[in-house]
């Protein structure tokens, strides 16, 4: 078996994950579909958040939710049946009060090559009224902790 390449991050320490793309990720092109790769940037995305404690359980109690407000993805090469991929995100801005941004990045481990690059921006909103709110003591200092610097944010 022959060795796979290193992977070349746009940015320092990525949160990852392992994705197989499944017969039924893929379109009637025979590649991935894109509301699929809308999935998968939504799973990192709360895998990340969650593995750093900003957990279902704290966006109830603190009754506050990150919205996704914008989405930009850049379909590069697709991803089709049976590759194995890597999914990777950062956080790369965040107001403090209201705003956040999230880059990520999509790698096919057999050959190293960029599939997709995407940006996200959420507002942070209330879960009752879906109004704007500030963020909640709690998410400020999680999302200010693992801010990345050097990334595409807010103003793209």
């Amino acid at each position: 078996m022959s060795e796979q390449p290193t992977l070349e991050w746009d940015l320092p320490s990525p949160f990852t994950v392992n994705i197989t793309v499944s017969p039924e990720d893929t379109d009637r092109l025979g590649h991935a579909n894109n509301v699929v790769y809308l999935r998968w940037l939504e799973e990192v995305s709360w895998a990340h958040i969650e593995s750093l404690g900003m957990t279902w359980a704290l966006h109830q109690e603190t009754g506050k939710a990150m919205a996704i407000t914008r989405t930009e993805i850049d379909y590069l090469a697709s991803a089709n049946a049976g590759d194995q991929l890597v999914l990777g995100t950062w956080l790369t801005d965040f107001d403090g009060r209201f705003r956040s941004a999230r880059q990520f990045q999509l790698i096919r481990k057999t050959d190293g090559k960029t599939l997709v690059r995407a940006l996200s921006t959420h507002a942070c909103v209330d879960m009752k009224t879906q109004r704007p709110s500030r963020m909640p003591t709690e998410f400020k200092r999680i999302l200010g902790d693992v801010l990345v610097q050097g990334g595409r944010g807010l103003e793209g």
